[in-house]
């Protein structure tokens, strides 16, 4: 039930580039109301003007006609697409970008080591052969889903798909995408680990959180480099606190973080139902379902990793099979959330300073 309520919040990563390329593309693009027909929503307006600028450039008949503009930033050459231009070149490439990446490892370095401090005191004993060997095994799977993910979401975003994730009816995306991901979720848990569906399961099980992902791809690749240093050092951390801190230390933690996941997933879902004119409402419902999921999916990598190693030791004595694979689920439900959080903080602080 726990790890079922985790996917309303994923699926905030449509909403996240639709808001972005929203505010970029207003500054940075004009179209005339005779080249391209009024869609029907304003979401739809928006990610219209994206898929004509990245897909279908215009010939420069067009451009010397004035039916395109467009305004090189970043220091873009001319000769690309404005929706090139719109997130500039690499981020190493630009004024103080080498001093910007210290400072994001040095974050990442000083998180790790305050969370050891705090929460971390009294330390168990080393883990035991089949802890971890059992541990291992899940990180194996951990990072095995998240690279499928990663490249299912380049590939269907470079293949046009994520455009047409964006324009689609929210609704349609939450409704198929929550089925295809609880569905997958739940072959791959509830099946032996020797069955053959198993791994399909698994495998749709990603490659459903890769089609709700892929938009984000639309952002600026810097942002989605820190926001992946940050979620990897707030992870490992806390899951090497979650192996070495003692003996079940963290597990009372699966009743509020129930809660708290509840009242994450419903503010995660404010913005679909509640009208826009209730701007105070959606802006607090917004910042609980940010840095309030922070605080949550962080609590769920410390709980996590205490229940793996549990359920290690009822593996070892013979009372559960060992699967790995049925653990990874949880941990890579943990860093999807905690990183769609970080790329939506990361994105409002870069349209602030644009």
């Amino acid at each position: 039930m726990i790890v079922a309520a985790r996917f309303a919040p994923c699926f905030m990563a449509r909403r996240v580039a639709v808001n972005s390329v929203r505010s970029i593309t207003t500054k940075t693009a004009t179209r005339p109301s005779a080249a391209l027909a009024a869609p029907r929503s304003p979401i739809a307006q928006q990610t219209r003007l994206v898929r004509h600028t990245r897909f279908n450039r215009p010939s420069a008949s067009a451009r010397n006609n004035g039916a395109y503009t467009e305004t090189p930033s970043h220091g873009a050459t001319s000769s690309g697409s404005a929706f090139d231009n719109m997130f500039g070149s690499s981020p190493f490439a630009q004024q103080g970008g080498w001093s910007r990446a210290l400072i994001s490892v040095g974050i990442v370095a000083g998180t790790a080591i305050g969370l050891n401090m705090i929460f971390n005191r009294e330390t168990r004993s080393p883990l035991g052969l089949a802890e971890s060997n059992y541990l291992n095994s899940t990180f194996t799977y951990l990072g095995t889903g998240l690279t499928i993910t990663g490249l299912t979401a380049y590939g269907l975003h470079r293949y046009g798909y994520s455009a047409r994730i964006m324009m689609a009816n929210p609704w349609l995306v939450l409704g198929v995408g929550l089925v295809a991901s609880i569905g997958g979720m739940m072959g791959a848990q509830a099946l032996p680990p020797n069955h053959p569906a198993k791994i399909p399961c698994w495998l749709l099980f990603n490659a459903s959180q890769a089609a709700v992902l892929s938009p984000l791809l639309f952002l600026n690749p810097a942002i989605l480099t820190r926001a992946g240093l940050y979620t990897a050092g707030l992870m490992g951390s806390l899951c090497y606190i979650g192996a070495t801190a003692k003996e079940n230390k963290y597990m009372f933690l699966g009743g509020p973080l129930l809660a708290g996941v509840t009242i994450v997933a419903l503010s995660s879902l404010a913005p679909l139902i509640i009208p826009i004119r209730f701007a105070r409402t959606l802006a607090l419902t917004e910042a609980v379902c940010l840095y309030g999921g922070l605080a949550v999916f962080g609590g769920f990598v410390l709980w996590d990793t205490q229940k793996i190693l549990h359920h290690a030791r009822l593996a070892q004595a013979g009372f559960i099979p060992a699967d790995p694979l049925r653990e990874s689920i949880s941990l890579e439900l943990d860093f999807i959330n905690i990183f769609t959080r970080i790329v939506q903080i990361l994105a409002m602080r870069d349209q602030r300073r644009r």
